[in-house]
């Protein structure tokens, strides 16, 4: 039996396993996202849904410069937790791949197709020495033959939802679906679905200039983002 593995002792490199066939510093990146903003995302008959959490931690701030769900193309957007600076990064690869693949094909890129490439990306970035991880999450929703939802994790691994949810908030907002998500739904009460999920997490403190709202519906087969005078009607 091999003795019980000190971190310390196997987290000095991303390519070092521990005897119990661990990478901790992968799962040092998954803890950057457990410590997060919450953002969810609902798929329902027609559309898909993003609802960010923002959090303003200061007075000063200008709330409108805080971004918490990205376009990526006109039918793909993305929401991230964890570390920002990394969710851009992998979000201006993400809008190239999809202009890529437009000019190549000369048709939109369906959303798993981006979302895999993003994996992928993630996924040889725990395999090398010299570069770490990326510190972050993301929901990447969208609309081709359906309402499309996935979830792109620091270790590459890649995940369908109906209705899903990162950052602190994952564990209570994930448990709320299950219990309440229903197949089928109209668009308000995805939205409506959505922001519950949202406060179920302790530290949410909802308000129109601190919450994002996204959609996207099969007829349209474009993101719209909603103003906060939209939100609070939610709200």
């Amino acid at each position: 039996m091999y003795p019980a593995a000190n971190p310390q002792a196997y987290d000095r490199a991303i390519t070092v396993f521990s005897p119990d066939g661990r990478l901790f510093q992968v799962e040092y990146a998954k803890e950057a996202v457990r410590r997060g903003a919450t953002a969810v995302g609902v798929t329902c008959a027609d559309a898909v849904v993003l609802v960010a959490y923002k959090n303003i931690v200061s007075p000063l701030l200008v709330t409108e410069s805080m971004k918490k769900v990205y376009k990526i193309d006109d039918h793909i957007a993305a929401t991230a937790s964890g570390l920002v600076a990394d969710a851009r990064r992998l979000v201006d690869i993400a809008r190239l791949e999809a202009q890529k693949h437009k000019l190549q094909y000369n048709e939109p890129a369906d959303v798993e197709t981006i979302t895999k490439h993003l994996s992928d990306l993630a996924q040889i970035y725990t395999q090398y020495g010299g570069i770490r991880p990326f510190g972050v999450s993301l929901l990447v929703a969208g609309v081709d033959s359906a309402p499309r939802l996935f979830e792109a994790e620091p270790s590459g691994a890649l995940t369908g939802y109906k209705a899903t949810a990162i950052g602190s908030g994952k564990k209570e907002a994930e448990s709320f679906f299950e219990k309440e998500y229903k197949d089928n739904m109209k668009v308000d009460d995805a939205i409506a679905l959505a922001i519950k999920a949202l406060k179920k997490s302790e530290d949410v403190k909802l308000k129109p200039d601190t919450v994002d709202i996204a959609i996207a519906t099969m007829a349209s087969k474009a993101f719209k983002m909603l103003e906060p005078n939209e939100v609070a009607k939610y709200l």
